[in-house]
């Protein structure tokens, strides 16, 4: 885990691993009692003083840290290079929409980015995807415990999550400069 170039073994040994801990978790007592032991008193304390706000801030934290563990464990100056190379050829595609010929080329030139991008910003993932299966897991537990809350009037805790991580997301990502 010494460079920052990403490794899809690393990636996929944490996404078995995930899934197992996600598969089993109500046969692993001893995890699932030491995540609630740590996160019924703190994230637990601040969604019940206010379920909207102590969310919010909950959401805040994690996607705060994931954010963190994104720009210090992926190569960003590979990242953004890789960026300005799709820019430029996204911008030849729209010089060269009337030839199918040439448009091809480009579209196989882009379609080489993807594994590249794939491969280094998917770093990240070796240290946040258990982390957000054990939190995942402990959400729908504790949600389930008290009752399945709505959440501004009309959302679940899942939908309230992933809207909150996508805009705290993109401000964190724009501040701190991560690609």
């Amino acid at each position: 885990m010494g460079d920052k170039k990403g490794n899809f073994k690393l990636i996929m040994l944490i996404m078995i691993i995930s899934l197992l801990i996600a598969g089993f978790w109500n046969e692993l007592p001893w995890l699932k009692n030491s995540i609630h032991a740590v996160l019924n008193p703190s994230a637990g304390f601040l969604i019940n003083w206010n379920l909207n706000l102590g969310m919010l801030i909950v959401v805040f934290i994690i996607t705060f840290l994931t954010t963190l563990i994104q720009k210090y464990a992926t190569d960003q100056v590979a990242l953004k290079e890789l960026k300005k190379e799709q820019k430029i050829v996204r911008d030849e595609m729209k010089k060269y929409k009337d030839h199918p010929e040439k448009m091809m080329e480009l579209q196989k030139k882009q379609l080489e980015f993807i594994p590249k991008t794939m491969k280094l910003s998917m770093r990240s993932f070796a240290y946040t995807g258990v982390p957000f299966i054990l939190f995942f897991r402990w959400f729908n537990d504790y949600f389930t415990s008290i009752g399945e809350p709505v959440f501004i009037g009309f959302m679940g805790w899942f939908i309230f999550y992933l809207l909150a991580s996508i805009i705290f997301s993109s401000i964190l990502r724009k501040w701190m400069d991560v690609v």
